[in-house]
């Protein structure tokens, strides 16, 4: 899609994952009930109703465009290896922190054209902000009922670095990145809301050891490049690619701001290929 096409698409979506939002909080404001889907990951009602949302409004906008889900079985890699254009969602990224009341959760939504994604929405419902944008199409903040403001990443790396994680108790490989890091401090931050941080210039790092589904990072990562940041496999910090093979996880990435620090030097060994 050219650039005048992705900017037609940009309040429709956003409005989009408001509405996706609102049936979210609609849950999370009274009790509801958490199940296991077949990989004993919690799903809840909020998730299902979030998801049937964003692909009934996603195929009125777009029809016969593909939208792949975290709610619903995606098609094999040998019916998507054609595809040149598709919708990426996770109708409600941060599931385990809905559940814990945390308000750190969000609908992802993302266009990626040629295993890049070339337009993200990240919505927090709970916080009240929206982040957006994509590459060509600026990076974007907006809290509910204000206007939105251009984000840029942190032109240089600060002192101490910024550092965020999505965990209280870090993995081993994640404790001994941290030890070969100069003086640093943390944040804790749940869901794709991560990758926001960087992006509007609070945090420098994230590494992220094991694997991680697609559309946990897709919106985010258009809207982290479109800021000027980076998000890239911790091997050769080439940019991550989508629909590659018939898995939709990756494993071991890293999202930073300053492309002039030599992030590997720092990392932990037995990084996945």
């Amino acid at each position: 899609m050219n650039q005048a096409t992705l900017r037609r698409l940009l309040p429709q979506i956003q409005q989009l994952a408001r509405q996706a939002g609102s049936a979210i909080l609609d849950v999370y404001r009274n009790e509801f009930t958490v199940d296991a889907k077949a990989d004993q990951s919690p799903v809840t009602p909020a998730d299902r109703r979030a998801n049937r949302v964003l692909r009934d409004g996603l195929a009125r906008l777009e029809p016969g465009l593909p939208v792949v889900s975290e709610e619903t079985a995606p098609p094999g890699f040998r019916e998507r290896r054609d595809w040149q254009r598709y919708w990426l969602v996770d109708p409600l990224d941060g599931t385990r922190q809905f559940i814990a009341r945390s308000d750190q959760f969000a609908v992802n939504i993302a266009l990626v054209e040629r295993h890049r994604p070339v337009l993200g929405i990240v919505h927090a419902p709970a916080l009240g902000q929206t982040w957006f944008g994509g590459p060509g199409l600026g990076a974007f903040r907006q809290a509910d009922g204000g206007e939105p403001e251009a984000i840029r990443v942190a032109p240089r790396a600060q002192d101490p670095l910024r550092i965020v994680l999505g965990n209280s108790r870090p993995g081993p490989r994640t404790r001994a990145t941290l030890e070969r890091l100069p003086e640093y401090e943390t944040r804790i931050w749940g869901a794709s809301i991560k990758f926001c941080l960087i992006a509007e210039g609070n945090a420098d790092l994230f590494p992220r050891y094991g694997p991680i589904s697609e559309w946990d990072m897709a919106a985010a990562q258009a809207i982290l490049e479109a800021a000027g940041g980076h998000l890239t496999d911790m091997r050769q910090l080439r940019p991550i690619r989508y629909n590659t093979a018939e898995s939709l996880t990756t494993s071991d990435i890293l999202a930073f701001a300053d492309k002039r620090v030599d992030w590997r030097r720092y990392l932990a060994g037995e990084v996945q290929p």
